[in-house]
């Protein structure tokens, strides 16, 4: 089953703790400390792969979690940091937040984005080590790693999209121009998951054609799977809008305004995304007939006048006329002409940067976490001290109830409690701040 969204969970490692170790070798009696530091944890990192066409594994396995890095040895050996947990996701992946806030863009091959990132490595006691004090006994915990619950939502990259009502023919019509091989059956709806095939029109180009499901009239307030799939074509560079050569030409020109209305409800701009009409099984039409019904359409089309269906329509650049393929699945009448009129219109990728180095990996949208590397969280014989400049001025001002509120509501701000307890924090303890001395209840 083809998955476009999906909700995960992700976990990044959490950071070594920094040790507590003294240098202890023969004729070197007051050798110093020796604590190293703790490794970073790992992050979860997401990688735009082509070779996946839907979210459907990371779906089945939504918990995501990196290793925690190791904590520091005697010697001055830094423990090892956590291995990065890296997630494949198909082209076109979106990172949403809980808000439905758009995080992360992957929108080509390749593209990596770090959405959970790994809590840095505390610091060993020989970092602590001062004029004045030659045996700190002092060390830094490891820091927690980001947990977050996001949503991962896939929005397919395409050359072209086919659109129209359903039982038209756009599955036919894939299977005879691409490698795509989409179920086809006389019943609407015989496709319910988008569809992409590769068209090849040049010994050394190729162009992707995107097929969903049948459009209703209300797609747009969810109507049918208009929601679920109209996103789809946000990222399509060329609509190709399938009319049935059988219908009466008022029914073909009311189908073509409300698809384009569906569309514009949609969102505006995907209603002015460049559009070709195919007019689809003229074999069901007498031969003798077919120019006669094709000049029908033209006409309906042309007494629309400027409505805003006729907008962006693409033209012939020598005659001014509207591009009207009329094709036949069956027989493959229109066909040839109309894979040509795809590679005329459909631009050229453009070449890749030289300097890829220098570009961004992906679009990102929201900045990095605010202040996360101006607190530290220590532990030493005579408990457990936290250093932060927001957090030492506030407690600095506040009363001593303000104080404790303060404290208690940074902990459950920064989630610092599974690192208060592994520094010994108990029902009662004093943390100190600055020059203050906080009780912290567990």
């Amino acid at each position: 089953m083809f998955s476009d969204r999906a909700a995960i969970y992700v976990a990044a490692g959490r950071g070594g703790d920094g040790a507590v170790a003294f240098r202890r070798e023969k004729f070197v009696p007051r050798g110093g400390p020796s604590g190293g530091d703790g490794g970073n944890g790992g992050s979860v990192v997401l990688v735009a792969d082509s070779s996946l066409r839907d979210l459907t594994a990371i779906r089945n396995n939504p918990h995501l979690t990196a290793d925690d890095g190791h904590g520091g040895e005697g010697s001055n050996r830094t423990g090892s940091m956590g291995v990065d947990l890296i997630v494949p996701v198909p082209v076109g992946t979106q990172v949403l937040d809980e808000d439905d806030t758009l995080l992360v863009d992957l929108a080509r091959p390749g593209a990596t984005a770090i959405i959970a990132q790994g809590g840095r490595g505390g610091a060993g006691n020989r970092r602590f080590r001062t004029a004045v004090r030659q045996a700190p006994r002092t060390a830094e915990l490891g820091g927690l790693g980001e947990e977050l619950t996001l949503t991962l939502q896939l929005k397919l990259l395409a050359d072209a999209a086919l659109l129209g009502f359903p039982n038209i023919g756009k599955s036919s019509l894939l299977r005879r121009i691409s490698n795509a091989r989409p179920k086809v059956a006389d019943y609407p709806f015989t496709t319910i998951e988008p569809v992409l095939g590769v068209v090849d029109i040049a010994v050394d180009r190729q162009i992707t054609v995107l097929d969903v499901p049948g459009l209703l009239e209300g797609a747009s307030e969810g109507h049918g799977l208009g929601l679920d799939f109209l996103a789809h074509l946000e990222r399509a560079r060329l609509l190709l809008h399938v009319i049935d050569a059988s219908l009466p030409t008022e029914e073909a020109v009311a189908g073509f305004v409300a698809i384009h209305s569906e569309l514009a409800n949609y969102q505006e701009e995907l209603s002015h995304r460049p559009r070709i009409i195919i007019f689809n099984r003229i074999d069901l039409i007498a031969e003798e007939d077919r120019a006669a019904c094709i000049a029908d359409l033209r006409a309906g089309l042309a007494a629309l006048g400027d409505a805003p269906a006729m907008h962006d329509m693409v033209r012939d650049e020598e005659t001014g006329e509207l591009v009207l393929l009329a094709i036949s699945c069956a027989t493959g009448e229109g066909v040839p002409e109309l894979v040509g009129t795809l590679a005329r219109v459909v631009p050229e990728p453009e070449p890749e940067p030289e300097a890829e180095e220098q570009l961004a990996q992906y679009l990102v949208y929201r900045p990095g976490r605010a202040g996360g590397g101006q607190m530290r969280l220590l532990r030493d014989e005579t408990g457990v001290r936290i250093i932060g400049s927001p957090i030492e001025d506030a407690v600095q001002k506040a009363t001593d109830a303000e104080a404790e509120q303060i404290l208690a509501d940074y902990v459950e701000e920064r989630r610092l409690l599974p690192l208060m307890v592994r520094a010994g924090a108990k029902q009662g303890i004093i943390v100190k701040i600055g020059d203050r001395e906080v009780p912290f209840s567990v």
